[in-house]
């Protein structure tokens, strides 16, 4: 009897354990947008007319891929000396995760890929949902 008593009691404590944790769920997320976070070093060889060809060229992705929600970027100018070479900087928001999925592999995507790589000595990604 005493261990029937203990098993009660163990899951009445996990029950209200998973009651009272928070979880993360789809609609957890609809208030919060996906950020695609993307820095570029460009090579030495890089021309200034080049790199300005980049720099249009992401911006237009905004306007091909109708998945991105938004997008930002800017030319490093922080005081700190540690962006280890990298000088660009694009934050790209989506709504959800199958957005981004879309945008990946979107062709428009893929030529920017291909004008950037000759030019692009490394590349940092980094995705999260943001929170306040």
């Amino acid at each position: 009897m005493k261990f029937i008593s203990f098993l009660w009691s163990t899951v009445a404590a996990l029950a209200l354990c998973a009651l009272l944790t928070p979880t993360v769920h789809a609609a957890d997320k609809k208030d919060s947008m996906l950020r695609h976070v993307v820095a570029f070093k460009f090579k030495a060889s890089a021309s200034p007319e080049g790199i300005k060809k980049v720099e249009e060229a992401f911006r237009d992705l905004k306007k091909k891929i109708p998945q991105i929600a938004h997008l930002e970027w800017g030319i490093n100018n922080s005081p700190e000396n540690l962006n280890k070479g990298f000088t660009h900087g694009f934050i790209l928001s989506f709504k959800s995760e199958e957005d981004r999925s879309a945008y990946l592999p979107h062709p428009d995507h893929k030529a920017f890929g291909a004008l950037l790589g000759p030019l692009i000595e490394d590349v940092f990604v980094i995705d999260f949902w943001a929170k306040e």
